[in-house]
């Protein structure tokens, strides 16, 4: 891809071969150029004036010195130094840096940098899943960390099910007829809002087949033809958003079904007058439409 979307790129060097090596947590600790990142729950340390930003830690500091090993995860490598995330209890007591405050990703991460706010998603998406997954789903029985935090293994023994990060596949779609975009608005959005269409693909379903049912779903239109565009980490919670531009032919009518009040055509000059409220500038959604704003 000529440029990446928000939350995705190469801002880290996952190296996940490292996650195999049993003493991969005192190598970290060991490393005075290792970077520790905190989260509790879903939010995780920053600093967030002058502008939001990541409160890294290093290992002298007491929340990482008390850390236990099944609570530290190996993200990787990043900006060439090693990267650790520490999972702390919701309401832990710790002395954390001045004006650095635990906060969640979602409002700030338009606010934040490329990289920064990959690295926060990544950590984020595998905080949910570790969280989700402390039992066995097979047996119940509780799940202990292997691989440097990146899977769950069951505990009893003649069992031993092993659970990796699991993704909710997505596909969000612009669908065009030629000089007009298909977008639709659920209730609780912003007054005004509108965006492309979006849904789960179902088991048993192939990418493009999730496209022309969700379309048909929630506008009735019908889509005559469909090509992959781009995707999107989505760890809201653990989504990967499959982006792709799809074609109606001219004149087929549009309504709000399902999950959507309201589903209409809208030609670009419309958009450009503020006929539709645009999602955020950071979202794969955005990045669809204003590729067919701009002619491409």
């Amino acid at each position: 891809m000529d440029r990446p979307n928000f939350f995705s790129g190469p801002y880290i060097d996952r190296r996940a071969e490292e996650r195999e090596h049993a003493g991969w947590a005192r190598a970290a600790l060991e490393d005075p150029r290792t970077l520790y990142l905190l989260g509790s729950g879903t939010r995780h340390l920053v600093y967030t004036r002058p502008e939001p930003r990541i409160a890294f830690l290093d290992s002298g500091e007491a929340a990482v010195a008390a850390a236990e090993q099944d609570r530290l995860v190996l993200l990787g490598w990043f900006r060439e130094r090693r990267c650790v995330l520490v999972e702390v209890g919701d309401g832990a007591s710790l002395e954390l840096p001045p004006q650095a405050s635990f906060e969640e990703l979602r409002p700030l991460s338009p606010m934040m940098t490329g990289e920064e706010a990959g690295l926060l998603a990544y950590a984020r998406a595998l905080s949910i899943w570790r969280a989700r997954q402390r039992y066995c789903g097979a047996c119940g029985a509780p799940t202990v960390a292997r691989h440097a935090g990146h899977s769950m293994r069951c505990s009893r023994e003649g069992c031993a099910q092993e659970f990796f990060p699991r993704l909710d596949p997505a596909i969000i779609v612009l669908v065009t007829d030629g000089e007009r975009a298909l977008l639709g608005r659920q209730a609780t959005w912003p007054p005004g809002r509108y965006s492309t269409i979006a849904g789960f693909v179902e088991p048993g379903e192939s990418l493009e087949d999730a496209v022309a049912r969700e379309v048909l779903e929630e506008t009735g239109v019908p889509v005559a033809g469909a090509r992959y565009d781009s995707s999107q980490p989505w760890p809201f919670p653990a989504s990967i958003m499959i982006g792709f531009r799809a074609w109606a032919h001219p004149g087929s009518p549009a309504r709000g079904l399902g999950e959507l009040e309201d589903a209409r055509w809208f030609t670009r000059e419309q958009i450009r007058a503020g006929a539709a409220g645009l999602p955020p500038s950071h979202s794969i959604s955005r990045r669809l439409i204003g590729a067919w704003m701009d002619g491409e």
